[in-house]
């Protein structure tokens, strides 16, 4: 009689390394479900991209379709986005999508925390949109001196006080909110949220939590590639 034989040993380390490669292939899986930056699933929790108390540019509640910027009002990069990209796109999706902006001033740019507190400080009036649009219209009047980044606080500052007053804000109240706490605090939490959800350039766009990283070359291919992945998540 012949003897009964039990799994030969290849069948055997064949079955181990199909279980280890499927218990692999599952972490890696569920990994990248975590890694995310929260709107669809993703395992950073939604806050860090959109906390409570969030500027927005456009708003939709319930709405499909949330667009992120951390951004530097200093930073040339983002001054040339808003010109050939987000101020149109603002206008053409207002009230279809929601635009929020975060502050992430960079080191490099001296005047960079200055101008976020002026944006925060327009804010505590409600006013955060209409210096946000001022910042940015008026980039060659305090960010640049010739064809180098100013560092001239004290001109930027005269400046944005203009602003301040042309947008009918309560100009003592802004001084004294640009040099507050509260709105240092705000600007933190903005760098603290980015830095964990990997921000470290600006412009950084997040769409539906997941990171938009482009690939054309000129703003008007950027701008449509923007576009499409935006009408995409609309359904449209």
């Amino acid at each position: 009689m012949t003897a009964r034989r039990g799994p030969s040993l290849n069948l055997i380390l064949t079955a181990v390394v199909v279980v280890v490669a499927a218990a692999v292939i599952g972490g890696i899986v569920l990994a990248n479900r975590s890694s995310g930056a929260g709107g669809g699933g993703g395992g950073v929790p939604d806050e860090r991209l959109v906390p409570a108390n969030a500027h927005t540019l456009s708003t939709v509640e319930g709405g499909k379709v949330t667009l992120v910027e951390f951004l530097d009002y200093q930073c040339p990069a983002c001054a040339s986005y808003y010109a050939n990209v987000t101020k149109k796109l603002e206008q053409d999706y207002q009230g279809r999508i929601t635009i929020v902006t975060r502050n992430y001033p960079l080191q490099m740019h001296p005047l960079a925390l200055p101008s976020a507190k002026a944006a925060e400080a327009a804010a505590k009036q409600g006013k955060y949109k209409e210096m946000y649009h001022a910042l940015y219209d008026g980039f060659q009047d305090w960010a640049v001196s010739g064809k180098t980044t100013s560092s001239d606080t004290a001109a930027a500052t005269a400046r944005f006080e203009e602003y301040a007053k042309s947008l009918g804000l309560d100009v003592e109240k802004f001084r004294a909110d640009m040099a507050s706490a509260d709105v240092q605090a705000v600007i933190d939490r903005d760098l603290a949220d980015g830095q964990a959800l990997g921000v470290s350039s600006t412009p950084t766009f997040f769409l539906n939590g997941e990171r938009f990283t482009p690939t054309a070359k000129t703003y008007p291919d950027l701008d449509r590639e923007l576009r499409a992945k935006i009408d995409a998540a609309l359904g449209g």
